[in-house]
């Protein structure tokens, strides 16, 4: 990795003259695991570490000079960025004005001119050769240790596969693509995570009902992930980090109770906020726009991507969640698929403070009197890039199966296929002309969810399944007429580990559709009734 020589030359430096070590980290899961993995990892042997998680309110995202000035005034001498820094010129820069040099690990796109770091460490650089530019930035900094432990001659794999379950926990909950070494990454931290995770892991384990189960990355995304997450939203990220570097389980459970407490308010705040941004939305006139932007000044900074992702599933289009913090409008952005948010908010770069993400999510911060003409802007880029394919949700559907075929035997050969995620997503498979079986029902605190007994009339077999948040295809359900469901197969591990079907979709079976008049015509024909030439067939079918 470019400037890899340069970043090891550098640690190795600081601590041959016992220099103080400053990990600082985003507040987010990634930016967190990052930050405990390489603070266990160098803890091994040197003791002169501090770590530094910013405030979402007081530091705003990314380098702050409250952060710089934190380690100024506690001697630091050597800061390593994980999870964020790539654009951090000016910040770095005033670091050196004070004496002190930093190491940036990071995994967003780079602007043109990089940070004057002793090292920038970003597989996305576009002078770099490094053969998977893919990377969590708690890969990045696993790499970071990784060449460290080579460099020193230290065993590279005792010291490296212990941390691994914090690399599984930044790739599912930061949605990399889930291919080429995020795959080994991933595949080897699920056996840390299921075998011996660390202690602070290991109680947020349990708080999940997870305990004795085998963790997947879907555990990771909806249970485990949240919850961690909880820490740096609704108080500061740095309990997330004393919650996965704690050394003894009482510990460990003590910052796990604070989370999960932390994660009680956050699901209260974001079931508030996101049905104000609904309310708001609802209100504009938004049926012609192709995006979405809204901003409340009293809305929690600790949700609003929560909240731009509720928008952007619920109207399906690019959504921007905006609020004040630090004096400024800051915010959140998330996209549909196939369609790049963070290049619609670098065309606006000239109007916002600061930004930066990926292509499907993205943060900005800007001046409150800015925000009409950043809507106005990037309503007009996402009308001028967006394509009529872009604007459609849909699933791509990998097969059509009977119910006969989704076996218990089938969920085992595509577990072998995992870990899952973007760009090895799980199989979708279709079923169709389902029937209600009797025991469908709606389930939830709000019956937002279906509870499905399912039948194929034609065989007779059964499934059973859930379909989350579809209430409002009940009634296609319990119309008594037939229906196609869209699913994955997942094992149910509450009922003696049988398979269920998570169901993505469901709709209305065409009674029409081309497979069916065949079959009327072929069925006619082999009862001695004339159905035309075989030209017509062949039209029908075409």
């Amino acid at each position: 990795m470019k400037d890899m020589d340069k970043a090891v030359q550098r640690l190795n430096e600081a601590i041959g003259r016992k220099e103080k070590i400053l990990i600082y980290g985003d507040y987010d899961v990634d930016g967190t695991s990052s930050v405990a993995l390489v603070y266990r990892f160098l803890r091994n042997f040197y003791s002169s570490l501090d770590y530094y998680i910013p405030d979402r309110y007081d530091d705003g995202y990314g380098i702050s000079e409250k952060g710089v000035d934190y380690a100024y005034d506690t001697g630091v001498k050597l800061v390593i960025t994980l999870d964020c820094g790539i654009k951090a010129i000016n910040m770095v820069n005033y670091a050196k004005s004070k004496g002190i040099d930093f190491i940036i690990c990071d995994h967003h796109k780079p602007d043109d001119t990089l940070p004057d770091a002793i090292a920038v460490l970003d597989p996305k650089r576009p002078d770099d050769d490094y053969p998977y530019p893919h990377l969590s930035a708690c890969g990045v900094g696993l790499k970071f240790m990784q060449a460290f432990a080579r460099d020193n001659g230290l065993n590279e794999l005792s010291m490296i596969y212990p941390l691994l379950d914090l690399c599984a926990l930044s790739i599912a909950t930061d949605i990399v693509p889930m291919t080429g070494e995020n795959r080994v990454l991933s595949y080897n931290g699920l056996r840390r995570l299921n075998d011996h995770p660390c202690s602070g892991i290991q109680c947020i384990i349990e708080q999940c009902g997870l305990k004795d189960k085998e963790i997947t990355n879907s555990d990771i995304v909806f249970k485990i992930g949240p919850r961690i997450n909880a820490s740096g939203r609704m108080m500061c990220g740095k309990e997330a980090v004393d919650l996965m570097i704690a050394k003894d389980k009482d510990t460990a459970k003590r910052s796990a109770d604070h989370i999960a407490q932390y994660n009680e308010t956050r699901k209260e705040l974001d079931k508030r906020v996101t049905e104000e941004a609904l309310a708001m939305v609802n209100q504009l006139d938004t049926k012609d726009k192709k995006s979405i932007l809204v901003y409340n000044p009293k809305w929690h900074k600790g949700v609003i991507g929560i909240v731009a992702s509720r928008l952007t599933e619920h109207f399906y289009r690019p959504a921007i969640v905006l609020t004040s913090a630090c004096g400024f409008a800051s915010g959140s952005a998330r996209s549909i698929q196939g369609f790049d948010v963070y290049g619609a908010i670098d065309s606006c770069r000239d109007l916002v403070e600061n930004f930066g993400g990926h292509t499907y999510a993205a943060g900005l911060t800007l001046r409150e009197e800015n925000i009409p003409e950043l809507a106005d802007r990037i309503e007009k880029w996402v009308e001028e890039h967006i394509t009529d394919a872009q604007q459609q949700q849909h699933l791509d559907i990998d097969m059509e199966v009977k119910f006969r075929e989704v076996t218990n035997r089938l969920y085992k050969h595509l577990k072998m296929l995992a870990p899952f995620g973007p760009g090895n997503n799980k199989p979708l498979f279709v079923s169709r002309h389902i029937k209600d079986h009797g025991g469908c029902r709606l389930v939830g605190r709000d019956l937002e969810h279906i509870r499905l007994e399912l039948v194929d009339p034609e065989t007779g077999f059964t499934h059973n399944g859930i379909a989350f948040n579809m209430a409002e295809k009940y009634d296609i359900i319990k119309s008594g007429k037939p229906f196609d469901i869209v699913y994955t197969v997942e094992e149910n591990t509450y009922s003696n580990n049988n398979i269920q079907l998570l169901v993505k979709d469901i709709k209305e079976s065409e009674t029409n559709s081309i497979a069916s008049v065949l079959a009327l015509l072929i069925k006619s024909k082999d009862d001695g009734d004339v159905v035309g030439s075989t030209g017509t067939l062949v039209n029908i079918h075409e």
